[in-house]
């Protein structure tokens, strides 16, 4: 395996796993959070989903000025469940994962994203893990959720 077939291992086990997740919680509790200054189950998964897309165009343009030149097509999209904000996703994960397929190890090594707006500067490869990271934190957190809410959680262990 190179670098980039374990980075897109990586990234779809994770998606697998945050998948099952989201997909145990019960319809009836994707509104539920523990306080007021929390996500909701349903924003937590959107904010996963559109987290990505929105990386993807840091990465794409090397740095975090590259949000405020481009349209975000989950901006005027409401949250209406896991299946739908993951068809409405798909087009969007694929091209990531073709970007992240294109990637040579020279790549990996020394393109440089630029993230000084919230305290770093961090390679390619560096980003592509903290991406990842970023999801399975938040599937953590749901699973957590979960527990609070009496709700069976999943084996993501498997």
């Amino acid at each position: 395996m190179n670098e980039n077939d374990l980075l897109i291992l990586n990234f779809e086990e994770v998606r697998r796993r945050s998948i099952k997740v989201w997909k145990a919680i019960p319809t009836e509790m994707l509104n539920w959070k523990p306080d007021d200054r929390a996500f909701t189950c349903g924003e937590m998964i959107r904010h996963v989903i559109e987290g990505e897309f929105l990386y993807h165009q840091i990465l794409i343009q090397r740095g975090s000025a590259a949000l405020s030149d481009i349209p975000n097509p989950y901006e005027t999209k409401e949250f209406s469940s896991v299946e739908e904000d993951l068809a409405f996703a798909k087009p969007y994960r694929e091209e990531f994962l073709r970007f992240v397929r294109g990637l040579s190890k020279s790549d990996l090594e020394s393109v440089r994203i630029d993230r000084s707006d919230v305290g770093y500067v961090r390679t390619l490869g560096d980003m592509l893990l903290r991406i990842a990271y970023h999801e399975s934190v938040h599937t953590g957190q749901l699973l957590d959720y979960m527990r609070t809410m009496g709700v069976e959680r999943p084996n993501i262990w498997d």
